[in-house]
């Protein structure tokens, strides 16, 4: 047995029955056994919180019996229950945990910090029907402060903020957290204003001034230094050395310009200053810092700007989307955030157009960029980055020792050589050394690394001959970079040529490789033990998860030394072969127990797909080419990056494999042309063809050409003994039977699919089935399970990173919350879900968490923002060729809106098309909702107590439930029939519509 008192006094048996309770004083009795949370309460007490001075005959006798009526309650309701009510000598007492009890579990939630899990609790004021009985009073008081302080701490939009402020406008912790979200919603002004309106409050009533903590926010949001939200800047694993001054003057440049490009020569330290600089001024961002590495993103690539911004997009962590252009969405999330834009010489002309076109729209962006060459903005400031600084000739230990260049390099040096350290004896080498290279940090590092084996006197020595080799070869260039190519060059000469070879056909690796990827490109079966080697001379970084990369530097030399022994063609085409071998390879384990793993590991070589693509694109390599497409476009769907899947493909004009793809991709986008996309490919379709093309296009009309699609499937899958097929299928048809409410074929289609998925260990398909399972218990009033299943769902997909499956388990939540009357769980569940999904590009879980707003606004009496958000819905349906599947819901909700708002024709008409479209559909259920509305808004009554008497006839053959939150709606519709004809016209016509089915009763409409 469970209880509840955040909102009505409610219990509930374990299965999520409600219990019936008979009587006021029985259902207060309960109440005030649950105020005391399990503690006994005399009987004297009961009495009087009961009965107060209008006292029964019999007290004492009286309070047995309604102990006796309170224990049968239960009994009933969940047999063995009754003992949770005990007796004793202290009095009477209910056994609860915060496992039973939701005010205990709120309780507990907010200790341990789960504030967003314990607000979903709250279903209303506490105690709501006896919030004016005195027994109360103390418990709603801590129960309502206690969820002020968690809404205090917990991230809400702007809107409801705005209306816990009206409610309770001197609470400080409120205001303070409404002032940040204006903030970070770029409305400073705003937030300034709400200060000034609680000061201005607390001085008229109580004569008082705002708290320190206040002042200090509004202090820091006038300074924009308000803590940041997040940050993908990488650890650093070394001090950075004698830069402190520039670090100091950039965070300046930053605090006053929009723009700060740091420039300088490769090796100069221009990306590790910018991280550094980043990381000191990050609390002044709210919305957090974000870095995007640039180095992957070459001129070679097919579309630049594209590259670029999946670059901008990927570092964001968003998902593309369509509809809204690309640069538009990327500066609508920006807020107030810095971003970072590392290694822009190379496409510098696009680097400057998106950024150019970012500060413009996105007023609370700053960049701060690291280049060869300034962007060329107006505005920008160009900050030169310096070489460290380098010891003068003759100088001392002491004054060597002050020298930034050589902190660097005996640090490194040390660190390299064990008890290496500046000395009388190194000093002057040290000097030479740092001067010869001009201060710069790689040549520094590089350098460093080979005193173990040449000792500081063997390197001066090297180099001074290799850098009169080198002035004379590169006079056209600045003279930093010919001390950088020159240490490159002579660190390439000590190398084996094995180390040589391995080295240079790293550089046609995009973003880094695994050793595996090496070895194949170049065309051996280890290379580990050179990688290795390389690693330890700094000429290779390794990275996380087993993978290395090159230097930019490093990789721009080892591309012109492939080119010069004439292995760069064949060094790229390796590379080719090898990623569409790598690919076709992770294809079939995207489908079972290792989807995890390869998931990520697909992700971490996007960028070398990317190029593979490209060349074999732009080589004419098209069976390539399509093979790579064909094995990555799971992956893609998986991941949600639908426009880039559609810009792959479109590179195979003419392929029937991709083809299939492409009409797939072509539905989810809402493209108006998927239909003919599909006719076009559908007779060469495989059984795996015709099972994606159906479920894309399962959220728009032709749903009998779907079914065919899936029943052909079915039988190819069954045949050939391809069980993921056949449970992909079932979920498929699961999802039609939600459509028709066609509650047996949905309960077991969803049962056997996510039996199979879960033999598999598909965590995908796992999570489809059992959002069809849980949207099952939904329609059968199952809330608690609907509930658990879809935050099941949602914890899952969070888990492996399928962003747009949590957005929809979240849109679902939703729905179950609006289903159940938690109007403001609903909203924050909408509020999440349509951020998620609005990041993630995924069309249909916008369209549920829009769904859910919408619904959630109309039943908490915000009928222009319901009005507003189901109007759009309703707009972007029409759009579509062909029908889309929640239409017919939102014209029902639309329609009650219009009801509400005093335009009953208008609210007919949406009424009569929602019939139409659930027809189309073969949705008996939506049909029952549009002939109740159709009820609440026709003038004739008698027609529609016929069209009631319809409705309620198919409800119960089908056993469609029907919700408490729509039994307020359906409540009108009668009283306003039954009230115009009067009890016996009623009933007459009542029951000349229970022997019509919806479609006949329709008809009569119709026929008027």
């Amino acid at each position: 047995m469970r209880f509840g008192v955040l909102g009505p006094v409610t219990a509930w048996t374990d299965a999520g029955t409600p219990v019936v309770i008979q009587g006021l004083k029985v259902r207060a009795l309960l109440a005030d056994l649950l105020v005391h949370e399990g503690r006994p309460v005399p009987a004297d007490r009961l009495i009087d919180d009961l009965w107060g001075s209008e006292l029964p005959g019999n007290p004492s006798g009286t309070l047995s019996a309604k102990v006796s009526q309170l224990r049968r309650a239960f009994e009933d309701a969940e047999p063995g229950s009754r003992s949770l009510v005990q007796s004793g000598p202290a009095g009477y007492s209910l056994v609860v945990s915060a496992g039973t009890y939701d005010a205990l579990q709120f309780g507990e939630l907010l200790s341990a910090g789960s504030v967003d899990e314990a607000l979903v609790l709250w279903r209303g004021p506490a105690y709501a029907d006896f919030a004016d009985d005195a027994f109360v009073e103390t418990a709603v008081a801590r129960l309502t402060d206690l969820r002020l302080t968690a809404l205090e701490q917990a991230d809400l939009p702007v809107v409801d903020l705005a209306g816990f402020v009206k409610a309770h406008p001197l609470r400080e912790g409120l205001r303070a957290a409404h002032m940040k979200a204006l903030y970070r919603s770029g409305r400073q002004s705003e937030a300034l204003e709400s200060f000034d309106e609680l000061r201005q409050l607390l001085l008229e009533d109580l004569g008082l001034d705002p708290s320190p903590e206040l002042v200090a926010l509004q202090q820091s949001i006038l300074a924009q230094e308000l803590p940041h939200a997040r940050s993908n800047l990488p650890a650093q694993l070394t001090e950075l050395i004698g830069r402190t001054d520039a670090l100091a003057d950039i965070g300046a440049c930053l605090g006053t310009s929009r723009l700060v490009t740091l420039t300088g020569p490769g090796g100069v330290g221009k990306t590790r200053l910018a991280l550094a600089a980043a990381a000191d001024v990050a609390d002044r961002f709210a919305d957090g810092v974000v870095l995007v590495e640039l180095a992957a993103v070459t001129p070679d690539a097919l579309s630049v700007a594209n590259s670029l911004t999946d670059a901008v997009q990927a570092a964001l962590d968003l998902r593309d989307t369509e509809g809204t252009p690309v640069v538009d969405r990327l500066a609508s999330v920006m807020g107030s955030r810095l971003l970072v834009l590392d290694n822009c010489e190379q496409i510098v002309e696009e680097v400057a157009a998106l950024t150019d076109r970012l500060l413009a729209t996105a007023p609370g962006l700053r960049v701060l960029a690291t280049s060869r060459e300034p962007l060329g903005l107006a505005g920008e400031v160009v900050w030169s980055v310096p070489p460290l600084s380098v010891p003068p000739v003759s100088a001392g230990v002491e004054e060597v020792g002050e020298c930034s260049a050589a902190q660097l390099f005996v640090t490194r040096a040390a660190a390299a050589s064990r008890g290496f350290a500046l000395t009388d004896e190194t000093v002057a080498d040290v000097a030479v050394l740092c001067r010869r290279l001009d201060g710069i940090p790689l040549a520094l590092e590089l350098a460093a690394t080979r005193v173990r084996a040449l000792g500081v006197r063997g390197l001066v020595a090297r180099l001074d001959d290799r850098f009169r080799l080198l002035a004379t070869g590169h006079r056209g260039a600045a003279p930093r970079q010919q001390t950088l190519h020159a240490m490159i060059d002579w660190s390439w000469e000590l190398l084996a040529p094995s180390e040589q070879s391995v080295l240079r056909q790293l550089a046609v690796h995009a973003d880094g490789c695994t050793a595996d990827a090496a070895a194949a490109v170049c065309g051996e079966d280890d290379v580990l033990d050179v990688l290795v080697r390389l690693v330890d001379r700094s000429l290779v970084v390794p990275v996380d998860g087993g993978r290395f990369r090159l230097l930019e530097s490093v990789a721009a030399y080892c591309v012109e030394k492939l080119r010069v022994s004439g292995e760069l063609e064949s060094s790229r085409q390796r590379h080719l072969s090898y990623y569409v071998s790598l690919a076709e390879a992770a294809r079939p384990g995207l489908f079972g127990d290792e989807q995890s793993r390869w998931l990520q590991l697909l992700d971490e070589d996007s960028a070398n797909f990317r190029t593979a693509l490209d060349r074999a694109v732009t080589t004419g390599q098209l069976d390539l080419a399509e093979r790579l497409v064909d094995a990555l476009s799971w992956y893609w769907f998986l991941r949600g990056r639908h426009v880039e899947a559609m810009r792959s493909l479109d590179t195979v004009q003419g392929s029937a494999r991709a083809g299939v793809w492409r009409a797939g991709f072509m539905y989810l986008l809402g493209h108006p042309d998927a239909p003919a996309e599909r006719d076009r490919w559908l007779d060469s379709a495989d059984a795996m063809g015709l099972w994606w093309i159906a479920h894309a296009a399962s959220d728009v009309g032709d749903l009998s050409a779907c079914l065919s699609m899936l029943d052909q499937a079915l039988k190819t899958f069954e045949a050939d003994g391809n069980q993921w097929g056949v449970a992909a299928v079932l979920a498929a048809r699961a999802k039609h039977a939600h459509v028709r409410a066609d509650l047996p074929a949905l309960y077991d289609d969803a049962c056997q699919s996510i039996a199979i998925f879960r033999s598999l260990g598909d965590r995908w398909g796992v999570l489809q089935a059992t959002g069809w399972f849980g949207a099952h218990a939904e329609l059968v009033g199952d809330f608690d399970e609907a509930e658990r299943l879809h935050l099941e769902g949602a914890a899952a997909a969070e888990e492996i990173g399928l962003w747009p499956e949590v957005a929809n388990a979240l849109g679902m939540l939703g729905w179950t919350a609006i289903r159940r009357g938690h109007y403001e769980s609903a909203r924050a569940y909408g509020e999440r879900a349509l951020r998620l999904a609005t990041e993630q590009g995924q069309r249909a879980s916008q369209a549920l968490a829009e769904l859910v707003l919408g619904f959630a606004a109309r039943r908490t009496g915000a009928l222009d923002e319901a009005s507003e958000r189901l109007q759009a819905l309703i707009d972007a349906a029409r759009l579509q060729t062909e029908s889309v599947l929640y239409l017919s819901i939102v014209l029902e909700e639309l329609g009650f809106v219009r009801e509400l708002q005093g335009r009953p024709g208008d609210a007919l008409e949406l009424h009569m098309e929602a019939f139409r479209v659930s027809e189309e559909f073969d949705s008996l259920r939506g049909m029952c909702w549009a002939l109740e509305g159709i009820a609440g808004s026709h003038p004739d009554k008698t027609l529609a107590a016929t069209l009631l008497g319809s409705s309620a006839a198919t409800r119960a053959t089908e056993s469609y439930l029907l919700a408490s939150t729509e039994a307020e709606d359906l409540a009108r519709a009668v009283a306003a029939a039954s009230g115009a004809l009067g009890p016996d016209a009623y009933q007459a016509a009542y029951r000349r519509g229970e022997g019509l089915s919806p479609a006949e009763a329709f008809g009569l409409l119709v026929r008027q």
